[in-house]
This record gives structure tokens, C-alpha cells and sequence, in this order.
């Protein structure tokens, strides 16, 4: 029994509607905070497969959600490439070397890194109940690339986006590098008993229209293709966060089998502009998701309302915030569940 959520993204359009949160098993969940406690930082986490697995399920027993996102991190690429990694508190992530003072050939890959996270995929899809969906991500090539460019987040990858126009051939390096490790850890993921994949492009809306072709759009295309390839009856969801009116090409020239949208974009128009039938998934404002009360009720029958005639999958535009009220997330699924259109 496939469930609501893969016939959605086979391309079904069904009642009710399937719903996940992206960050669902996250520090908004006092299981989550206090496992956290037990065991240690997050890299400490992730590298515990039982651990990992145990936070991958909580919102399911929490919620029923449709959907089983794996508890990992974008990271975890680069680090299988070589980079060294740290989390601090309060500063987010580190990597090192950075690769905009040192290239590719200073790194040697360590490919073991990945197989806990398959471990843990592997886990949860034998605790999961048969309805539901074992949902695993990777980043996209471009968003990972400012991470190991850069050694860090940054507001607006200056740093990449310079590197990329200043030697095109070795920032194409990096990024046909991370591409090829992608594909094997998304295959890796889905042998482990991944159903469906997400390809997260957090930092796809600080390109230019010709950048956003070559860095995600090209890299994307080869990833899905390829996913397509060895194994057919898995989706891709991509989500290129902030891509706005570039949507339309993103779906069409990735050839991705669903298309996540951040709270940015104005699902009437999302509905008139991407292909007919593309199954499509998001776009409530987290924020309105800590605010709760009416307004959360309305934004989330706009969002179900412009989508009804098309494959949908509810989600928010962006991950779940730490201050989400835990009675909040009760209402929003209770909404959409009893939703028929």
C-alpha cells in the first residue's frame, strides 16, 4: 500500500491531502530536545543511527505525518568528500579547508561517512507503518558548493557566486564533484529503502537568470536523470528555495517528478504557471504556523484551494520553526485532513 503521499507524487491527485513539515523531527518536539540532552550535539546524533532513526519517527507517532524525512544534514556530502565538519553553537555550520583558498585535490574523500546514514534509513523503514512515506534529501549541488566554498553559511554567497565567475572551470569542478557524489548517496539512501528523495537548494535565489541555468538547473537535470534511470519508481521533489518566476523552467528543464515552493510565491499564480498535473508542494509561511489561530486556518485553505485541481502535497514554504507551539501543528493537519476541495 503506497500511501497518500507517493500516489501524490506519482502524480494522483487525492483526498485527503498528504501532509509533511519540512524539519518535522526537529528542536520544536521536547522528545527531540530531550534525546538531544542524552546523547550530545547534532553531528553526534546523525552519526547515531538508532538515535537518528528514533527522531526520524517522533512526529509520525506525534502527528501520523504522511511523510518520514530523514534526520541527517546538507553536509553530510561534503564531509564524505574530504571536508572536515563541525556544528558550534550558535554559529551554525564549519567546514574546512574552504575551498576557496584550497581546490579539490586537497581533499580526500572518506565514503564511509555515508553509510551510517543509510543505517538509519534503513531503521526507520522497518519501523515505519506501510502507509507511510520514508522520505531522503540531499542538497543541491549548488547550495552544498557555497557551504564548501565559503567554510560557512553566508547571506548571500558572495564568495561562491564570485568564485564561479572568476574560474569557471574550477567551480565547475566542485560542482560536477558534488553531482556524482549526490547521485550515489541518493541511490545508496533508496537502496537503504528511501521511497522518495528531496533535492534541497536553499540558496538557488541569490543566482542570476543565466547562473541559476548552469549552477542549479544543469546539475539538477544530470542528478535526476540519473536517479530516474536506476530507479523509475522513485520521485524526486526538487526545491529551489527563492527561485521565483523561475520555476516554471527549473520543472520543466530538471524534468524533477515534483516541485517544492517556498512561502514566497503566490500559489494562484504557481497553479497557472508550472506544467499541467506536476505535483507540487508546499507553501505555508512558518510563520504562520507559530502564530496560529485563524489567520493559520485561512492561508492554509488558500494554499489548499489553489492547488485543488492538481496533485498537491501540503508543506510549508521553509523548515518548521524552534518556537512552533506543539498544539499549532495539531491544528494545521487537523485542517487539511478534514479538507476534501
Amino acid at each position: 500500500m503506497p500511501g497518500l503521499l507517493l500516489d501524490t507524487l506519482r502524480g494522483q491527485n487525492v483526498r485527503p491531502r498528504p501532509a509533511w513539515l519540512m524539519r518535522q523531527a526537529g528542536r520544536y518536539l521536547p522528545e527531540y530536545r530531550a534525546l538531544r540532552a542524552e546523547k550530545g550535539g547534532f553531528l553526534a546524533l546523525v552519526y547515531d543511527s538508532a538515535a537518528a532513526a528514533e527522531i526520524t519517527l517522533q512526529p509520525i507517532r506525534r502527528y501520523g505525518m504522511d511523510g518520514a524525512i530523514l534526520f541527517s544534514d546538507i553536509l553530510i556530502v561534503p564531509y564524505a568528500m574530504g571536508q572536515d565538519l563541525e556544528f558550534l553553537a550558535g554559529e551554525g555550520p564549519h567546514l574546512s579547508p574552504r575551498l576557496v583558498d584550497a581546490g579539490l585535490a586537497s581533499l580526500n574523500a572518506v565514503p564511509e561517512r555515508l553509510t551510517p546514514i543509510y543505517e538509519t534509513v534503513k531503521l526507520v523503514k522497518a519501523a515505519l507503518p506501510a502507509d507511510k512515506t520514508m522520505l531522503g534529501f540531499a542538497g543541491s549541488p549548488w547550495t552544498v558548493a557555497t557551504y564548501m566554498v565559503a567554510g560557512e553559511g553566508s547571506r548571500d554567497q558572495h564568495e561562491t557566486r564570485a568564485m564561479a565567475y572568476r574560474d569557471r572551470a574550477a567551480f565547475q569542478a566542485i560542482i560536477d564533484a558534488i553531482t556524482a557524489v549526490t547521485i550515489e548517496y541518493l541511490a545508496g539512501q533508496i537502496l537503504a529503502g528511501a521511497e522518495a528523495v528531496q533535492l534541497f537548494d536553499s540558496w538557488s535565489g541569490s543566482l542570476a537568470p543565466a547562473e541559476f541555468e548552469r549552477w542549479v538547473i544543469a546539475p539538477n537535470a544530470r542528478i535526476v536523470a540519473e536517479i530516474a534511470r536506476r530507479f523509475p519508481q522513485v520521485p524526486v521533489i526538487g526545491f529551489p528555495k527563492g527561485a521565483g518566476e523561475k520555476l516554471p523552467a527549473y520543472a520543466r528543464e530538471t524534468g524533477v517528478q515534483a516541485l517544492g515552493l517556498d512561502e514566497t510565491i503566490d500559489p494562484l499564480w504557481a497553479a497557472r504557471a508550472l506544467p499541467e498535473g506536476l505535483p507540487v508542494q508546499g507553501n505555508l509561511d512558518p510563520l504562520l504556523l507559530i502564530a496560529g489561530g485563524a489567520e493559520l486556518e485561512t492561508q492554509a485553505l488558500r494554499v489548499l484551494e489553489a492547488f485543488a485541481t492538481r496533485p498537491h502535497v501540503f508543506n510549508l514554504g521553509h523548515g518548521i520553526g524552534q518556537t512552533t507551539p506543539l498544539e499549532h501543528v495539531g491544528q494545521l493537519l487537523a485542517l487539511v485532513r478534514n479538507w476534501r476541495g
